[in-house]
């Protein structure tokens, strides 16, 4: 097998000087494709290893009026059954505000809940014991209707506002005005590896846990919550996951924090995992939302003024909500800007498990709204969508959003233009117009959609990070950072960062597991914000290193500081040099430390949520993307046959791993506008439970023409290297298969009108729209 660095050398990216901008493969590549990377299920289990799995509920709402586990209890293998009484601290671990119990102790709140947890010998019989569990109840009211909610006003969280101008009074006013509504769909994470942790309890108390999540730190501090015990007790290693997609931000806690509770009862090592009907039942998917908008607009399809109503379906519980939901409003406008703008923002409490993070966090069910109203707009006025989009961009003297943050990097319509002449739009836009008027049965639809994202935690205190960078005397590097790698492939480039500061080859560096002690007070990874917050704290670790090299240098060889360079895995001082084993070596010797920690906090970054004004958002990241497809439209069957993308990741760090990104994020995004269909029975059990009921994309839905290319554009604010994130802002890059979809069916009306098309956009929901499309066309006979 070769090594990586075999790999590399190859793939020209072995020259150290240029680190920053190769395309040097993931650094787990390899590992991944021979089945060699190490998961949290893979380790070897510690010596009495048990197991234990959690006791699900059968009905959706309902006071506990108790319990049975004699039958349980009776399986030879099983240790015990513990309850919320056998938690010797906190009871429920909500990550930012209550309601989040980790075992139901007075009453259940949705079908599925964990309440009581088994421990046993093998993970199989844990299973089998977890089933043979009755538990009684009687029975509660249950809300699990969006507007049953809206009209009783349950909230998990209070309701949230973004206001500027006047928009009621403008829309009065507007020579046009439209109003509609959208349902959105949700969306199951479906990681390849499920939740599971791995908890050993160790010497005077402490517990050591080995989880897949993508918030260590918290977990580390729901554990000695959950157990009593100090912080600085539990530590939490991640190495890696087999993906997340926000799925485990917050949700991986409770599996760890029940992992350690057994392990605390036992005093022996507990293994939980998930069983994938059972993760599909447990844990929250992203939020559905029920939205409309009311707009103004003039004759030539320019926008005046905007009210729109967004409506999160939450859950039983906050978990992330409040965050979310502001997202989703922070990106109702997209790239558009609205002169007057009035948006709420509502948080329905229903008793379905509590949705949770997921890839774009609010933002892809705010921005759709945008989307939806201009595709609405440009039928009404008769042009075509793109121009109506073209025009209503934010430009010079129209650059402020509805939160009053200015937009500054006005790169879009550039970005769009290169786009359009790429992908021979408008000619193709001619074609299948002539098309449609001569077939039928099957129609074709093309659509351009711009992405505007904003990039940082709207939580300002998690806009920060740390490292660790140790130099050894041979000159190797060990890196440690607060990010969690789930195969985006940041830990690759955070290695890049380094070894770009010292002029060193990629394979000098070892980034570690992400450990709570070894990185403290850690912020998830998520918020597409992985690279910027620990590829700078990083980036300040290795300069601090660099700097006391450099001045050492000079005391030592009697050179001028500038005329110190480090390149090429060496260091260069004059006309002499020397190697960078051979410099960290003379160093230790005359007692250089080679080790620093390093940090990062995002600057600028503010908002006052009284006011509902501020700049949330450190920078915006940029894209497009044109899709054409085409529809049957006696059976609602549709096939994406073309995909063109043109997006912005400022200086890339590794373009192999952006395009990756692009290329993953955009068919992910593509899955949940069009086959993810999440359903549940009427007595509020999610009837889609797994990959038999559920329609992530396959291989085969990926478009036969898939292009992607990277805008080139420098970051202008000081980011590592001037790049730009990339993990979430590409996924709503897929809106253009929706509303090329919706142009699809709006052909059948002469382009006069798109009926609604509620994401997903299965076959099902694309032939009741042709249904509606046909039933307009006939009024206009």
């Amino acid at each position: 097998m070769r090594s990586l660095s075999e790999v590399n050398v190859k793939a020209g990216a072995n020259k150290a000087s240029d680190a920053v901008g190769s395309s040097r493969i993931h650094e787990s590549a390899i590992s991944h494709v021979s089945g060699n990377a190490t998961y949290i299920d893979d380790i070897a289990e510690p010596r009495g290893c048990l197991h234990a799995y959690p006791v699900m509920s059968e009905v959706t709402t309902g006071k506990i009026i108790g319990f049975d586990a004699s039958q349980a209890l009776a399986l030879e293998g099983v240790i015990t059954v513990l309850s919320a009484k056998d938690i010797p601290g906190h009871k429920d671990i909500g990550p930012v505000f209550p309601g989040d119990m980790l075992l139901a102790e007075t009453e259940v709140e949705f079908h599925g809940q964990a309440v009581l947890l088994v421990i046993a010998e093998t993970y199989d019989i844990a299973r089998k014991a977890a089933r043979l569990v009755s538990i009684q109840t009687e029975d509660m009211p249950a809300i699990l209707d969006v507007k049953d909610g809206i009209e009783k006003e349950s909230w998990v969280r209070p309701p949230h506002g973004l206001k500027r101008g006047d928009a009621e009074s403008a829309i009065k006013t507007s020579s046009h005005r439209l109003h509609a509504e959208l349902t959105i769909g949700g969306q199951e994470h479906f990681y390849l590896e499920g939740q599971v942790s791995l908890a050993t309890p160790q010497e005077m108390g402490g517990m050591f846990i080995q989880t897949s999540s993508q918030h260590p730190t918290e977990v580390q501090k729901l554990v000695a919550e959950v157990l009593d015990i100090p912080f600085n007790a539990v530590t939490i290693e991640m190495r890696r996951m087999g993906g997340g997609f926000g799925g485990k931000e917050t949700q991986a806690a409770p599996w760890a924090c029940l992992a350690a509770l057994a392990a605390n009862h036992t005093g022996k090592a507990v293994k939980l995992r998930l069983a994938r009907s059972d993760d599909f039942r447990l844990t929250g998917k992203r939020h559905p939302f029920f939205n409309s908008y009311h707009v103004g607009f003039d004759n030539e399809g320019m926008i005046e003024a905007v009210t729109m109503k967004i409506n999160g379906l939450c859950g039983i519980s906050p978990d992330l909500s409040d965050a979310i939901v502001d997202r989703a409003m922070f990106h109702a406008d997209n790239a558009y800007y609205y002169p007057h703008a009035t948006f709420t923002g509502n948080r329905v409490k229903l008793n379905t498990v509590s949705h949770t993070a997921y890839r774009g966090f609010g933002g892809p069910q705010g921005m759709i709204m945008a989307e939806y109203m201009l595709d609405d707009i440009a039928r009404k006025i008769g042009k075509d969508p793109l121009d109506v989009r073209l025009q209503n961009l934010y430009q010079e003297g129209r650059d402020t959003t509805p939160y009053h943050q200015p937009v500054e990097q006005l790169v879009l319509a550039g970005l769009i233009n290169q786009l359009v002449e790429k992908s021979d739009y408008r000619q193709r836009r001619e074609d299948i117009t002539a098309f449609n008027k001569t077939s039928p049965i099957i129609k074709r639809g093309l659509a351009l959609t711009p992405v505007k994202f904003g990039i940082s935690f709207t939580v300002q205190h998690l806009n920060q990070a740390g490292a660790l960078v140790h130099i050894y005397t041979d000159g190797s590097i060990h890196l440690n950072h607060g990010g969690t790698e789930m195969g985006q492939g940041l830990n690759t480039k955070i290695a890049q960062i380094v070894a770009q500061v010292f002029g060193v080859n990629v394979d000098n560096i070892l980034v570690s597991a992400a450990r709570t002690d070894k990185v403290p007070n850690t912020s998830p990874t998520a918020a597409s914000s992985g690279t910027d917050l620990n590829g700078m704290a990083a980036f300040n670790a290795a300069n601090i290193i660099k700097d006391r090299l450099i001045e050492f240098v000079s005391e030592h060889f009697g050179i001028a500081i500038k005329a110190i360079d480090f390149k090429h895995g060496e260091v260069k001082y004059g006309e002499n040099s020397i190697s960078f084993g051979e410099l960290a070596q003379l160093a230790y010797i005359n007692r250089v430390s080679l080790s620093a920690n390093g940090f990062y906090k995002t600057p600028k970054i503010h908002y006052n949520r009284a006011e509902s004004k501020g700049r949330p958002f450190f920078y915006f990241a940029n894209g497009a993307s044109v899709s054409e497809v085409e529809i049957d439209t006696l059976t609602g069957e549709y096939k994406v046959l073309a995909v063109d993308i043109l997006h912005d990741v400022g200086n890339s760090i590794n373009p192999a791993l952006d395009k990756g990104q692009i290329e993953g994020a955009f068919i992910q995004g593509m899955g949940w506008l069009t086959t993810e269909e999440l359903s549940w029975h009427d007595n509020g059990a999610l009837a889609s439970a797994g990959p038999a009921t559920y329609k992530i994309p396959a291989i085969g839905d990926t478009p036969e023409h898939f292009e992607v290319e990277l805008f080139e554009s420098a970051n202008p604010e000081t980011t590592v290297f001037r790049s730009k994130a990339v993990g979430e802002p590409p996924f709503m890059l897929a809106y253009s298969v929706w509303s090329a979809m919706r142009d699809a069916v709006a052909s059948l009306t002469s382009y006069q009108y798109a009926p609604p098309l509620d994401p997903p956009a299965t076959p099902e929901a694309v032939l009741n729209a042709v249904t509606q499309a046909k039933a307009y066309a006939s009024t206009k006979k």
